[in-house]
């Protein structure tokens, strides 16, 4: 059965790069009716902190990358943090101490930095040189009454290695390339190269994707896993995720953890689908995939070894086609706190029967000008507020000498209209006033709009009156021409 996993470090916001990562996973296990995995690796303990735990598992939920196991359901193989997995560690540490693969070190940081500063003066590797792996008893007794507490560390294979990796092809990691290295640190902590291959060994994980900044660290993996005599699983290196200046993508290129393009009301079917074009094309094409398309098509043998840059407009771009596309009434839900964010509105005028359709008419109109749910705010204002704001934009379309006329007629054919205004009779009209005032075109119709919604752009008037209502549009009109007057 294929098993994969997510093991993300709890220590800080969710980044998008990690969630492709935990997507691809999930994808692959969900494509082949195995099992994903959630495991936090939080042996840090200066970083890690338990509310990113539950932040990071809640912005998971959020955008439906479901766990089969992990530290809220538990499992077979559990449990699932680090923290609570010490003694395992230490266990098999001392297994392989038992085996001779391991030993005590007891050199303090200066001493092993000293030493590979002296092998690189000699120009060899600077590997740690060895001198604690056949300690007797009594120099390690001696050692522990001067109060030095040992590490451990794996005595390292001196071989080469290749590893079949699914994204990279061969790789080849040639012998010398890493002298003995710690697995347990003198506080008792396992590192992370040896406490993944562990967790991922009893875990019966059977692949693991992720970043090729990891992939450096597999050969270490690779001996510890010899060393155990368990299978190695099959690995993918994916190319890491940049910014558009082709430098790894971090916040100084924008938005990039969970929270924040949830803060921005970027719908999690739009986020996931974009994630997954990064360094991942599904075989016919196309762009636009729901989760179900995603699981049937996802193979590991279309991953990309090219970097994938992170896109922003593209991404706003699948954003709005999901959010045109969702079903209102959902829309809505994820809709109600930016209407409430405004202060215009409160929860309970949105959840009330009688202004709820008020509500839904408004987003339903203006959410093909929005590229995420925030945007909503910009197009609230003209319909929840009077005072709205001119754009600057607006003012060469105020200052032609044709609007106070077109204004007018308006307002006056607007005043006497009986007929609910649909697109036909808001035609109708415009033709039979463009004839009268002999103005056509943008000079015609954008007056009309600046006086409504204070833009240039936006929905069409036709649709915007019956949600405002005669009244109200005729008292902007007013107001306009006023402040027109007054110039």
């Amino acid at each position: 059965m294929v098993r994969t996993r997510f093991a993300p470090s709890p220590t800080g916001q969710l980044h998008v790069g990690n969630v492709r990562t935990a997507l691809f996973a999930y994808l692959y296990a969900r494509k082949h009716h195995g099992q994903f995995l959630l495991r936090i690796e939080d042996t840090d303990s200066e970083r890690s902190e338990a509310i990113y735990t539950e932040k990071l598992m809640d912005d998971l939920r959020w955008l439906g990358l479901t766990w089969d196991e992990g530290p809220d359901k538990g499992g077979p193989y559990g449990p699932y943090a680090q923290s609570e997995r010490l003694s395992l560690y230490h266990e098999y540490a001392k297994k392989l101490i038992d085996e001779g693969r391991a030993y005590y070190c007891y050199c303090t940081p200066e001493e092993v930095e000293a030493s590979k500063q002296k092998m690189l003066a000699e120009g060899k590797p600077p590997h740690y040189d060895g001198r604690c792996r056949h300690l007797s008893r009594s120099q390690r007794e001696a050692f522990e009454k001067e109060g030095r507490k040992p590490a451990i560390r794996f005595v390292a294979y001196d071989q080469e290695y290749r590893l079949q990796d699914v994204v990279k092809g061969e790789v080849h990691f040639p012998r010398g390339m890493v002298g003995d290295f710690v697995i347990i640190r003198s506080n008792g902590l396992p590192v992370y190269n040896y406490a993944v291959v562990i967790d991922d060994y009893l875990m019966k994980i059977t692949h693991v994707l992720r970043g090729d900044d990891h992939l450096s660290n597999t050969v270490r993996q690779l001996m510890i896993y010899q060393a155990l005599g368990a299978p190695v699983p099959v690995f993918g290196h994916m190319a890491l995720v940049l910014g558009p200046d082709k430098q790894k993508l971090s916040k100084r290129h924008g938005v990039t953890s969970i929270e924040e393009f949830r803060r921005l009301g970027y719908p999690p079917e739009a986020l996931l689908n974009y994630l997954s074009l990064l360094g991942w094309s599904s075989p016919d094409g196309r762009e636009i995939l729901s989760m179900e398309e995603l699981i049937h098509l996802f193979d590991l043998d279309r991953l990309s070894s090219s970097p994938a840059v992170f896109d922003y407009d593209k991404l706003d771009w699948i954003s709005k086609h999901y959010i045109i596309q969702m079903p209102l009434e959902r829309l809505y839900e994820m809709a109600i706190p930016f209407f409430v964010e405004t202060g215009w509105v409160t929860e309970n005028d949105l959840r009330d029967p009688e202004k709820k359709t008020f509500y839904l008419g408004v987003l339903d109109l203006i959410r093909g000008y929005c590229h995420r749910l925030a945007d909503i705010k910009d197009h609230l204002v003209y319909f929840l507020q009077e005072n709205f704001p001119i754009e600057p934009e607006a003012e060469p379309f105020l200052a032609l000498e044709t609007t106070p006329k077109v204004l007018h007629t308006f307002y006056e054919n607007l005043q006497k209209e009986n007929r609910e205004i649909d697109e036909l009779v808001f035609r109708e009209m415009a033709m039979n006033m463009m004839k009268e005032t002999g103005v056509k075109g943008k000079n015609f119709f954008l007056p009309l709009r600046i006086a409504i919604t204070g833009r240039v752009s936006g929905p069409e008037i036709y649709f915007i009156l019956p949600l405002i209502g005669k009244e109200k549009a005729l008292q902007r009109i007013s107001h306009l021409m006023m402040k027109l007057s007054q110039r």
